[in-house]
């Protein structure tokens, strides 16, 4: 006679599960701010907009992102313990731009068989962002998905909230010629163009994670593994303290993609290329898959993690601060009257 089927049997061990969701709490109670009434462990999370109260006109500001294919960089070097950092910093990083304070996150694993320990590796890294964000995490998902996933392998995505007073959310409109372009450094690649950089790096120059890269200073696998910059913080304080006209985060598509959408019809930002430091991966990348400058500006940030848009007179007083929290920021162009879009001389 054939044994009595269970869920467990199906792939799915629910008992693993519930035995995580205390594990998950006590990692998130490090990021809870008093605005966290109820978190992991309900239907759902309770926050309060208590703030909300020193603002005219609240509104909320939501962003959703994932980590992308460079999950396949953190299942071939078997480290997990940075990929929920690049999970919150993608969106955090985007909700920000709207000068929004980041409240709470939430998280999404799905998995064909669920690890306890990779499981609460993501999460800890899902925490550490959130506290270099400033935000509390309150929930998320853990799924068990039997037969959609290879062994091994899991998917990673988030959610962020933020809340902005409607009257000091940046206007396109605002931005003008004469306006400087101030580049917020990269840490390198973020989590962005990770398709074409396994293409590179695995199938044509057939390198390994372990092979140490002189002009790297490290090993490929801790290059590759490097995690988004989060900045959160910083550029909540630079819409407190200075007139900052637009922000854009630099992710796929480059400047070339993301600096248009905050700007009006009829303004054209003209990056100054070398005024800025390019770190050594892009190059690499660059060498080895004959990609040209073209390509490398559309699809990479190519050392711009964000850029913002300010009136000159702003521009020393923004580079003193972002220097004295520990960025590295540089003039990088300047916004000219014409057609939307961005050139690189």
């Amino acid at each position: 006679m054939p044994a009595p089927m269970t869920y467990k049997a199906a792939g799915v061990d629910i008992a693993l599960k519930q035995s995580l969701i205390p594990l998950f709490g006590s990692i998130a109670k490090s990021t809870a701010g008093a605005h966290v009434l109820g978190g992991i462990g309900g239907f759902g999370a309770l926050v309060s907009l208590n703030g909300a109260r020193r603002m005219r006109s609240p509104v909320l500001v939501a962003g959703t992102d994932s980590v992308g294919t460079k999950l396949l960089i953190a299942f071939k070097a078997g480290r997990h313990d940075t990929v929920g950092i690049d999970c919150v910093a993608m969106c955090v990083n985007d909700i920000v731009c709207h000068a929004a304070r980041p409240m709470f996150f939430l998280d999404y694993i799905g998995a064909g068989k669920l690890d306890k320990k990779i499981a609460l590796d993501i999460v800890r890294g899902v925490a550490r962002g959130c506290n270099e964000a400033g935000m509390s995490l309150v929930g998320g998902e853990t799924a068990q998905l039997s037969g959609l996933y290879k062994p091994g392998e899991y998917d990673l995505a988030g959610f962020a909230v933020g809340i902005v007073d409607r009257a000091r959310i940046p206007q396109p409109a605002k931005v003008r010629a004469g306006d400087v372009l101030i580049g917020l450094a990269s840490s390198g690649l973020h989590s962005n163009g990770f398709s074409l950089v396994r293409r590179v790096i695995f199938d044509r120059a057939k390198l390994k994670l372990s092979a140490n890269v002189p002009e790297l200073g490290c090993t490929l696998g801790e290059e590759l593994l490097r995690p988004t910059l989060i900045y959160a913080r910083v550029v909540v304080e630079l819409f407190d303290r200075f007139k900052i006209n637009g922000l854009a985060n630099i992710t796929g598509g480059g400047v070339i993609e993301n600096v248009p959408r905050v700007m009006p019809s009829n303004a054209h930002a003209v990056f100054r290329r070398g005024s800025w430091p390019t770190p050594p991966i892009f190059e690499l990348i660059q060498r080895l898959g004959k990609i040209s400058r073209d390509e490398m500006d559309r699809t990479f940030n190519n050392g711009l993690g964000m850029v913002a848009i300010a009136p000159p007179r702003e521009a020393d007083r923004v580079l003193a601060h972002l220097k004295r929290r520990g960025f590295a920021g540089f003039v990088v162009g300047e916004v000219r009257t014409g057609k939307r879009g961005v050139s690189i001389i």
